[in-house]
């Protein structure tokens, strides 16, 4: 095998000294110091080359049963994950049968309950309107007489009815709906005007109305 110096083996592998020095520490050249002097000994073209050879055909003696190998994991995985996917495929199927099962029986149970409800209401309904039409005038006697009370006791409060002022001034229907467009414009804002659903009361005893009776 021939010897180089550094500087010589750095030209004849193109690199630099450095890397010479580089490949001395790692033991990928050998070197020896002769007379003060280091050399690194370069193996001849044809060493290298069998070298290379030798490491391809390795390789490719032992790729096959790596490949071989790592075939054989993927389908044994790829086996079990299709096992587990049939598995899972068939508890979703089974569920979703459950669950429509479960909306048939409760739809079931919900009309049976409204059907159920329709009946009594109906039957309540017509119970009520037979009741109410037994005792429709009695009823209208007593509304009469409830109205009348109410008007008494407003009165006996010094509080009138728009509707019943009106009435007892003799005011116009013309003058009139003109007083009453005046009292629904200022209900809310007018703490004289009193609102009990969609009838004025006044005060007159209290306060003032002259300028809204115009």
């Amino acid at each position: 095998m021939p010897k180089m110096t550094i500087e010589e083996a750095a030209a004849h592998f193109a690199i630099s000294k450095e890397a010479i020095h580089n490949r001395i520490r790692r033991g990928t050249l050998i070197s020896a110091v002769e007379g003060g002097v280091k050399f690194v000994t370069i193996e001849s073209t044809q060493a290298s080359a069998d070298k290379v050879a030798s490491k391809r055909v390795n390789t490719r003696q032992a790729s096959p049963q790596i490949d071989d190998r790592y075939t054989k994991l993927l389908e044994e995985q790829n086996a079990a994950l299709q096992g587990k996917i049939e598995k899972f495929e068939l508890e979703i199927r089974t569920l979703r049968e459950q669950k429509e099962e479960m909306l048939i029986q409760e739809r079931i149970k919900i009309e049976q309950i409204y059907k159920e409800k329709d009946e009594h209401l109906k039957s309540m309904l017509h119970a009520f309107s037979a009741q109410f039409m037994l005792s429709a005038p009695l009823q209208e006697n007593k509304e009469e007489h409830v109205e009348a009370e109410i008007e008494i006791s407003q009165r006996d409060e010094e509080t009138i009815s728009l509707e019943a002022y009106l009435k007892e001034h003799d005011f116009s229907k013309k003058k009139s709906k003109k007083v009453k467009e005046t009292f629904q414009k200022r209900a809310g804002q007018d703490e004289r005007i009193i609102v009990h659903g969609e009838t004025y009361y006044m005060n007159t005893l209290k306060y003032d109305y002259s300028d809204l009776l115009k």
